[in-house]
């Protein structure tokens, strides 16, 4: 039988909010996606610069990890984190500017910094050289937010010492106005029941 395992913390973006455990750190409903992520990047103080070079779904996955990582005090030393993150979309806005670029012959203007985001883990690259991941990592695409898939698979990559601690979530970038990540920390350690039931909880706040 798997050990139990908790919920450390949890963060989300949504709706032009960014939450850590369910607190507002920042939030202005003015503004569409693209301004809000890089105020919200920058009222986070966050220091990294390739941050905005990313396409939008890497923005929204590499900001709410690093509020997460910097609210357990990890620095940019090598950790020992999984990732398991999830969407419905992949990188489907990214692959659409792509498309853009390409399906015109005569005007034909591919862009290397578009193409490298044709891919969803992408951000999960990103937030492993930002805090120095070696652990295991998947994207998983899905119809909607599984929290079971993610539970368990976090579950077996503790309990086979493949990591001490699981970034796991949603994240799903459709566009200006359609996005949300939700990421949590899986460890033996925490306060918040690492179940079906919890997690869905969180995921709906």
């Amino acid at each position: 039988m798997l050990e139990s395992y908790k919920i450390k913390s949890y963060c989300h973006i949504e709706d032009s909010q960014l939450l850590l455990n369910g607190q507002v750190l920042y939030a202005d409903q003015s503004k569409a996606f693209t301004e809000f992520i890089k105020a919200a990047y920058k009222s986070e103080n966050t220091k990294y610069s390739k941050f905005f070079k990313m396409d939008s779904l890497s923005k929204l996955a590499f900001l709410a990890a690093d509020v997460l990582l910097k609210n357990q005090n990890y620095t940019d030393e090598e950790q020992d984190i999984a990732i398991v993150f999830s969407n419905n979309s992949s990188s489907l806005n990214t692959d659409r500017k792509h498309q853009s670029t390409i399906e015109d012959k005569s005007n034909y203007f591919p862009s290397p910094a578009v193409f490298v985001y044709t891919l969803p883990n992408i951000c999960i690259g990103e937030i492993s050289i930002k805090y120095k991941l070696n652990s295991e990592n998947s994207f998983f695409i899905f119809d909607r937010f599984n929290a079971n898939h993610l539970k368990t698979y976090s579950d077996i990559l503790l309990s086979k010492n493949k990591a001490k601690e699981v970034l796991c979530g949603w994240v799903d970038f459709e566009d200006e106005k359609d996005y949300k990540a939700f990421l949590y920390l899986v460890s033996s350690e925490g306060d918040l029941d690492n179940n079906e039931q919890e997690i869905n909880k969180l995921y709906n706040i």
